[in-house]
Formats: structure tokens, sequence, C-alpha cells
């Protein structure tokens, strides 16, 4: 007989806040809760911002099970959808994806085409310049330097402004803005305004498309909002996800995948005596897997009962599957905890996993594949200029990183 499991009881005061706090001097690590919840059962309760208590789902196999799962919903506006922020009533800032098929389906399928990977590793020799001349000019340049200021986030921003038609000069614009839509304790207001400021900003590029389109993604748009099957507002807003996406999050893995290689010589070793292409994808994905970047979790709700693991989530309820406690579960990566360039880590779910997994992966992946391929070959003796504990790490925001990384060579 199936067991409804409530291990404390839904007004217990003992169910914790989610998200959850880092250990001091473990940056790389999840939360130590989150370990203890995944050592004591599958599902857990937790409690939101909202004194809201969803299901929080420890396991890699039942994360994966339930985001492809046709009987959970990535639906926003469902009663019992566990958010991370408030949502105002009829905002117009929600992405498709936060919305279900179809019509998650028919948006997500306007922008797919640049980020196949045929026509991804069209845009390899592109990224590769841009890493080339990015990392010439680090050393032309005064050391000790900011990694994230001189590289880091200058490779995807150049990369995501040339597929979209944005111009790269507006990068202080839109990158500050995006700061603010990430940045967990910004107040509502605060990120409605941000928000606003880049949707106008994208809506005038959208109509500069309609008169005088070219060769990039924001001109696609324009030409499916001429064709009345997209509207100029709805236009506007993918290229808001799109922008926002594209260089908030390879920017912070580029980073903090660096700072983790200096903390683990031995691995940084294997990348800077290696120029095998597999072996560079592999290291990639393996730290994809240990850095999981984004730690807020995939949320969901239920839209029936589901039973895992022997107990049952009801219908209504809030599901999150945190993709950083998945990818250190020992019973998918044995020894989770040790950096190791040379396993095969691809099944990790730092992408999610299912119809709503990350569109812009195969991007993603092959900047990473050329920054790790050629950063630490090219400054053989790159090092830190701070000790460790004076680095700054993103705790306060949705996709964690390092505001700065000092080093010099």
């Amino acid at each position: 007989m199936t067991d409804v499991l409530n291990p404390v009881g839904e007004n217990s005061t003992d169910v914790p806040e989610y998200p959850m706090a880092r250990a001091a001097g473990c940056p790389f690590d999840p939360p130590p809760e989150l370990r203890t919840k995944q050592e004591a059962g599958p599902l857990a309760k937790v409690r939101l911002w909202d004194g809201s208590m969803p299901w929080l789902v420890t396991r890699y196999a039942d994360q994966r099970a339930l985001l492809a799962d046709p009987r959970v919903s990535a639906d926003i506006t469902r009663p019992g959808y566990p958010s991370s922020a408030p949502i105002r009533p009829g905002s117009s800032s929600i992405s498709f994806i936060l919305m279900d098929d179809p019509e998650h389906a028919r948006l997500r399928r306007m922008v797919t085409a640049p980020f196949t990977i045929k026509r991804v590793e069209a845009m390899r020799p592109t990224v590769q310049k841009i890493v080339d001349d990015l990392i010439d000019d680090v050393l032309a340049g005064p050391k000790p330097v900011d990694l994230v200021e001189a590289f880091a986030l200058p490779v995807p921003s150049l990369v995501i402004c040339q597929l979209l038609g944005v111009p790269y000069s507006d990068h202080d614009f839109f990158q500050e803005n995006s700061k603010t839509i990430i940045k967990r304790d910004a107040s509502p207001d605060d990120r409605t305004a941000a928000l606003s400021r880049l949707a106008a900003y994208l809506d005038d590029l959208v109509g500069a498309k309609l008169e005088n389109p070219g060769d990039d993604l924001l001109s696609r748009l324009a030409e499916r909002v001429t064709a009345g099957k997209l509207s100029r507002q709805a236009a506007a807003q993918m290229g808001v996800l799109l922008l926002i996406a594209g260089h908030e999050t390879t920017a912070n893995m580029i980073a903090l995948g660096t700072l983790a290689l200096l903390e683990n010589p031995d691995q940084l070793a294997v990348l800077r005596e290696s120029d095998d292409p597999k072996l560079i994808a592999g290291a990639v994905e393996e730290l994809l897997r240990y850095l999981h970047i984004t730690h807020n979790g995939r949320r969901r709700v239920a839209l029936e009962d589901i039973e895992i693991a022997g107990h049952v989530i009801r219908a209504g309820d809030g599901l999150i599957m945190p993709n950083d406690i998945g990818n250190r579960d020992p019973e998918a990566f044995p020894e989770p905890d040790r950096l190791d360039l040379t396993r095969d880590a691809r099944h990790h779910v730092a992408f999610g996993f299912g119809v709503h997994q990350c569109l812009g992966q195969p991007l993603a992946r092959m900047e990473l594949q050329v920054v790790y391929g050629k950063l630490y070959r090219r400054i053989p003796t790159l090092r830190l200029a701070e000790d460790l504990s004076q680095i700054p790490f993103k705790h306060d925001g949705s996709v964690y990183g390092v505001y700065r990384l000092p080093v010099t060579w």
C-alpha cells in the first residue's frame, strides 16, 4: 500500500527554508542541508519566501523522471507552483520556459534554429577568434586583471549579441539590468523595473529589425511579427530571455570553472596539456556537473497524484528539483564531490531534462569548449592574485558564480 509522506508535518516549524546556504569555505559544493536531505530520503518539505511548502526532490533519478513526466507542469500561473519570487497578476514578463505545451513548443520552435548543433558548430571559428582576441588583450594589459570583466563576461556577451543582432556597445546597459533581474534579494519593484527597461530596449530593436532586417535572430522574430504569428511584445520578451540566458550563465561558468581548476591543479593540468577535442568536451561536461551554477532548482507543480519511491505527491503540490544535489548523487556519479575531468558526466542535469531542457545548451557547450581548451594553454602560468577567501561569491543570485576573479601569470 502506498503511503503519503509527511516527515515533519506541513505545519511544522522544522521545515527548512529554501534555497539553503552553502558552507563557508566550500564554495563549489551544494549546501550541507541539501546533502542531509538527500541522504534521508527522496522527498522532503521546504519553506519558500511566501510560506508555501513544496516538495524537494533530492535524487538524480527522481529528478529526471519528474522533469520528463507529463503529469507535472512548468506553468508558473498554476496554483501551487513554487515560484522563486512574487509574480504580478497578468505579468507580461513570463517567458515560454514557464509555460506548458502546446504554447511552450510553439514559441520555442521560433528560436530553435540558431541553437542546433550544426548551426552552432558553424559559429565555432567566430567564437574562437573572439576568445583569441580577448586573451591577446589580457596578455597585453596590466597584471593582475579581473578575469570576469576582461574575459568571462565579454566572451558570451559578444557571441549572443552577434547571434541576436544586439549592439555590443550597449552591453553595460543590458548587463546591469540582467544583474538586477537574477539577483535573489532584489525587490519586486526593482526586478520589474529592470525587466521593463530591457523589454523596452528589445522592443525598440525589434522595431528597427522590422524596418531594416539583418541576418540575426531578432530579425527572424520580426518576420514572425510581420506574418502575424507573434506579437511584437512577445518577440521583445523572447529577446530579453535569450539575451539574459545567453551571457549570464556562460560567463559565470567560465569564471567559476577557472577558479575550480586553479584550486585543483592536477585537473587544470589535464586541460593545459591536451588539445584533444574529446577530452576537452568531456571536461566541460564534468565542470557543468560539478559546479551547478543554477542553484534555485527546476520548479514544477503536480497535475495529478504521483508516486515517488513509495510515497505520493498530491495534485497541486509544488516540486523543486535542485540540479546541484542531483548532480552530486552518488547513485549516479561515484565519488560525486571529486572533480574528475576524465569521468563520463554527460548525463548530468545541469541543463535540466525533458522538453524544457535548456534551449541554448549546444551554444554554451561550444563556447566552454573553446574557452577551456584555449585559455590555460595560452596562459599556462595563470594563477589567483588573491587568496580564495577574498573571492566574492554570488550567494545572492539565481545564477551562482563570482563577482570578480583577480588573476595574474
